[in-house]
């Protein structure tokens, strides 16, 4: 039923086989999208060389520098897209940022420039992103935004402190979203996956724990894997899914309905 032939979009925040971002991209592979996949540049160029090698297996048609913090990079990749394709039919967020020492500190001590750094890398981003893809979209006669949560949002979980906040203000973004590109055809919505074992994930102090809880404690006795936010990803990113908008949908094996 899910057929992404002729479909083009851009997905932000591959950063190597374990992460979110690269399962979606997977599926939407798979399914026969147009991929356009961004990298941040650091100093020994290591992201940019896992991106454009995985870039290579999907033969994705463009490959840029896109660091969220600046708001000419955004603005640079949407030109590039612009360029190169004209029309865009989904975009997909999964990026989060927080200083380790501010993720590993009690929430309340939280320091001013992490604070604005978490949020404005986590969750501001999306609101350039989504202006300059949404013409692209309206000439396609419609698009979808998905962007990746967590539990954290709704809940305090043990050390996730100030991406928790982030992630709350991600999903308040989404429904606002939702509601403003809603008479375009635009769906924008979240997916809030159960805890995996990612880049990301590994600056989260005692994430083993957090991996255990969560297994142990879901409806399915299992931690979810990749794959299954993927697919899941790829079901929002469709016509198939065509009226469901601002909603946060869990991928967890059921963590978030427990009352443990």
């Amino acid at each position: 039923m899910i057929d992404f032939s002729g479909k083009r979009g851009l997905v932000l925040g591959v950063g190597n086989q374990r992460s979110i971002a690269w399962a979606i991209v997977e599926q939407l592979h798979e399914l026969g999208a147009e991929l356009g996949l961004t990298y941040l540049t650091e100093p020994k160029g290591r992201f940019e060389a896992n991106v454009r090698k995985l870039g290579d297996k999907v033969g994705a048609s463009i490959i840029q520098e896109c660091d969220v913090g600046n708001d000419d990079s955004i603005k640079q990749l949407i030109k590039t897209t612009e360029k190169e394709w004209g029309e865009l039919d989904f975009l997909v967020h999964s990026l989060a940022f927080a200083d380790y020492d501010d993720l590993n500190r009690p929430y309340s001590e939280t320091s001013r420039i992490g604070f604005m750094k978490a949020h404005e890398i986590s969750t501001f981003s999306l609101l350039p992103l989504s202006n300059g893809v949404a013409p692209m979209m309206c000439k396609r006669g419609g698009g979808s935004i998905l962007s990746i949560s967590f539990i954290g949002a709704v809940l305090a979980v043990p050390n996730y402190n100030v991406m928790g906040s982030a992630k709350a203000a991600l999903e308040a973004s989404t429904r606002y979203l939702a509601r403003e590109l809603g008479p375009e055809n635009i769906r924008a919505n979240n997916i809030s996956a159960g805890a995996i074992r990612t880049l990301s994930s590994s600056g989260i102090k005692n994430f083993s724990e957090m991996l255990r809880v969560a297994g142990e404690h879901s409806a399915m006795l299992r931690t979810v894997t990749q794959a299954e936010v993927g697919k899941t990803a790829a079901f929002l990113l469709s016509d198939v899914s065509s009226g469901i908008t601002g909603q946060t949908v869990y991928v967890d094996c059921g963590y978030s309905i427990m009352a443990n």
